[in-house]
């Protein structure tokens, strides 16, 4: 007989059942189409395979020069790390922690840890909570980890950085920026494939039937899940961490859940208006320097026939975290007033709420354009660029609007 999972979806708060998918087949929820479980082909051995694969191309990333800018017969040559190392050496410690953890660091330890985890599963290995807990908090720490991953990000922002310099200098890439595009590709199809549910269910399997819990609506306090392995509970008031993985348990709260949403949203929106008003970078060239704010940036590149490089600025600098902040308080504020909405029109915002937090990590590229450019063009007495104060605010602004979206629970618009 198959095995059956139980799921409360983490988008709309109905517990489904379903039997154990076979290979390149998924699971979605009845009620909001949110995709509860999915299996990809040799699931263990391409998740392993990929993971390898990136951290090889990681590490020749990190070994070899990833570029050079040359101009009037004065160079300048930087790795990788260099480029993160430089916006230290600025004074700006917490974008060069900000670029290391998202680019580096998170990367290769979501890649360590899932090829360790698929590799237990692929040997039937399960893990017990009393004997491993550095175990359990590490197999949390995966989800955690995830949505800070912005490999894919840093090298569209080293394409734009590359285009809105190549008419300044010559420009060439080394052995490492090459790796790079292999690697950011190669972490990309990783994530695809790391399925959180799937691997608490082989690791750690849940030993109480879950059956009668089928149906059920978390809005309306008949069951608890947890958000980290997915495993279900009977509502109890005495229940407060997860039986699985001991994690503390959220009940439905919507008054409470929205009020640090907006919290987090009005944060972002206050960083927002320095992050406009302030220079972006400055860039000083045979005595001279001169600042430019975001928008001045963009006119600068429409003006040079740059036209696409403008415009990916425009989207991802200036429209995209607007349209995230007016978006974010669009659900805020109708999640509040709705009561009894249709599945149709819920629906319609659920979609909204995905692409909101799927989009927000890009606004990130204008930081990595600026980080790359500073490590890149320091040239003394002929060309230099540095960070403006309205980086860090800039950056703030995308992290705050991020932490935003992740802590709305959408299950709210279901209620």
């Amino acid at each position: 007989m198959p095995e059956r999972f139980t799921k409360s979806c983490h988008e709309c708060g109905l517990v489904s059942q379903f039997e154990e998918l076979s290979a390149g087949s998924e699971a979605s929820c009845p009620r909001c189409s949110h995709t509860l479980s999915s299996v990809g082909h040799h699931k263990e051995q391409g998740v392993m395979a990929y993971a390898v694969a990136s951290l090889i191309t990681l590490i020749m990333s990190l070994t070899f020069p990833y570029m050079s800018f040359s101009v009037q017969g004065i160079s300048q040559q930087i790795t990788l790390y260099q480029a993160v190392d430089m916006m230290n050496r600025m004074d700006n410690s917490l974008i060069a922690i900000l670029l290391f953890l998202a680019v580096i660091l998170l990367p290769a330890y979501f890649l360590v840890l899932s090829l360790w985890f698929y590799l237990l599963v692929d040997r039937n290995k399960h893990v017990h909570y009393a004997s491993n807990r550095f175990t359990f908090l590490a197999l949390k720490s995966l989800s955690w980890a995830k949505p800070w991953l912005m490999v894919d990000v840093f090298l569209i922002g080293v394409l734009v950085s590359l285009i809105k310099i190549a008419s300044l200098a010559d420009v060439s890439m080394g052995l490492s920026f090459w790796a790079f595009c292999i690697y950011a590709m190669l972490v990309v199809k990783t994530i695809s494939l790391v399925d959180f549910d799937w691997l608490w269910d082989r690791l750690v399997p849940t030993k109480t039937s879950q059956d009668q819990m089928v149906g059920s609506i978390f809005q309306n306090k008949q069951h608890l899940a947890c958000h980290i392995c997915g495993q279900v509970h009977s509502y109890s008031e005495s229940t407060h961490h997860c039986s699985r993985c001991h994690t503390h348990l959220h009940r439905f709260e919507p008054i409470k859940n929205l009020q640090i949403a907006w919290a987090l949203l009005f944060t972002s929106v206050v960083f927002y208006i320095p992050a406009n008003l302030y220079p972006m970078m400055y860039t000083s060239a045979f005595g001279s320097s001169e600042g430019s704010t975001i928008m001045e940036g963009v006119i600068l590149l429409w003006n040079m026939g740059s036209y696409p490089v403008a415009l990916i600025i425009l989207i991802a600098s200036v429209f995209i975290p607007m349209a995230k902040m007016v978006a974010l308080a669009y659900l805020y504020w109708n999640a509040k007033r709705v009561h009894g909405l249709t599945a149709q029109r819920a629906n319609r915002y659920l979609k909204l709420y995905r692409v909101t937090e799927f989009i927000g990590r890009w606004s990130m590229i204008d930081i990595f354009v600026v980080a790359i450019l500073v490590a890149l063009v320091q040239l003394d007495g002929v060309m230099a660029i540095y960070p403006g104060p309205a980086a860090l605010s800039f950056a703030s602004v995308v992290i705050f609007t991020m932490l935003s979206a992740m802590i709305f629970d959408s299950r709210i618009i279901w209620k």
